[in-house]
């Protein structure tokens, strides 16, 4: 039986945004074009680009699932017909979910060293505002904002807050990360997906974003594509299902189509070069899980075999030197670590919300069922994690 690190990382953890998080900096001239509240029925219900929102079910995150409501659920143990009731008790939000002080008390009983802390309800609002350019970088640098007045990017060495960039213009992005790096960023959140801006989608590879790879490298800053809304409901659309993104309401043939955005982020950045060009560059991959990495491992052997001279490196080096992965605790993590290596992996418990774990140290338990070793245990739960805060070495 493995123990429990001695000491932990986790890089998958979570706030739940305060009901101004993206109005208390807001623009004036932008509020009808982003966010604001409106009551409808008796309900708080958010507004987005003039819409409501249904990313998220209640917004307002009060009350509240508890941690960890829905494992059984997500670990494939039960099947559930009716998903609202298998949340169960509502609590009030804790205080520990929307304030930092509090949230590092939590961590000590939880047995946490530190987190990367990642948005619940902004990782939809990109998407959301698609369309929009104007309107979602107004949205992102409000809620840069109040991310940095009441999370800060980094907390005590413990709680390190990613801000969110988008490419939806460039010299906005590199603006924006000049600004967060200088309140102390030691971490970025995008999202995977295309880029949308004012010139349609685009690769993360265009030239174009080469400033802003060329910044993110110097700074030695870690890139996290978080899982959310990344605008693949076109593919709902297309089999003629409804294509808007609903928390916990994805509708089962969506889970079943071939498509995976993350996969396409990844290859997107490995078949532009971006990481040939940016060799200081370092991706972690949040919340994706990892099923997404053995198809594209496969897909990336066969073009380097077919198209050798196209490709200056064998990708699948590239990749194990640049990109770091989450995986789900359900993932078959002896595939991941044999196509990575052991120093590429680190662990995120998703906590507090539903579909995580409620005591992220448990995470243990599934290195052990793979049969990983006390010492692979130390780096995924700790050291992996705690690399990507610091530059690299050269």
């Amino acid at each position: 039986m493995l123990q429990r690190p001695a000491r932990a990382f986790d890089a998958d953890n979570h706030y739940y945004e305060a009901t101004d998080a993206f109005t208390r900096h807001m623009d004036r001239s932008m509020r009808n074009r982003c966010m604001t509240w409106a009551e409808i029925d008796g309900r708080q219900r958010l507004l987005v680009g003039g819409r409501v929102n249904r990313f998220i079910p209640n917004p307002t995150f009060d009350p509240v699932a508890r941690p960890g409501a829905l494992i059984d659920y997500f670990r494939g143990k039960v099947s559930v017909a009716d998903l609202h009731a298998a949340f169960g008790e509502l609590d009030p939000i804790s205080p520990a979910y929307r304030d930092p002080a509090e949230r590092v008390r939590v961590m000590d009983t939880q047995g946490l060293d530190a987190a990367f802390m990642f948005p619940t309800l902004g990782v939809g609002m990109e998407s959301s505002l698609a369309g929009d350019p104007p309107a979602v970088l107004a949205a992102f640098r409000a809620f840069n904002r109040w991310l940095l007045d009441d999370w800060t990017y980094d907390y005590e060495g413990r709680i390190y807050s990613a801000p969110y960039l988008t490419l939806a213009d460039p010299e906005w992005a590199v603006e924006e990360l000049d600004r967060v790096l200088a309140a102390g960023a030691r971490i970025i959140n995008m999202r995977p997906g295309p880029v949308l801006g004012r010139h349609g989608n685009r690769s993360f590879g265009h030239p174009d974003h080469d400033p802003f790879w060329a910044r993110v490298a110097e700074a030695g800053v870690t890139v996290a594509f978080h899982a959310g809304d990344a605008g693949y409901g076109f593919l709902l659309e297309q089999w003629g299902a409804d294509p808007e993104f609903r928390a916990f309401q994805i509708p089962p043939l969506f889970t079943l189509l071939t498509q995976s955005p993350i996969s396409d982020t990844i290859a997107s950045l490995l078949a532009d070069e971006v990481f040939l060009r940016h060799p200081g560059l370092r991706v972690a991959t949040i919340e994706n899980g990892a099923e997404w990495v053995a198809p594209l491992f496969a897909k990336l052997g066969k073009s380097f075999k077919m198209r050798g001279p196209a490709w200056p490196e064998d990708p699948r080096e590239t990749f194990r030197r640049h990109v770091w992965v989450s995986p789900f605790y359900e993932d078959d993590l002896t595939v991941l670590r044999d196509l990575i290596g052991i120093d590429r992996i680190v662990f995120g418990s998703d906590w507090p919300h539903a579909e995580g774990l409620a005591d992220p140290l448990s995470y243990v338990e599934d290195l052990d069922a793979a049969g990983f070793t006390q010492d692979e245990v130390d780096q995924v739960m700790y050291s992996n994690a705690a690399s990507l805060v610091r530059p690299p070495v050269p």
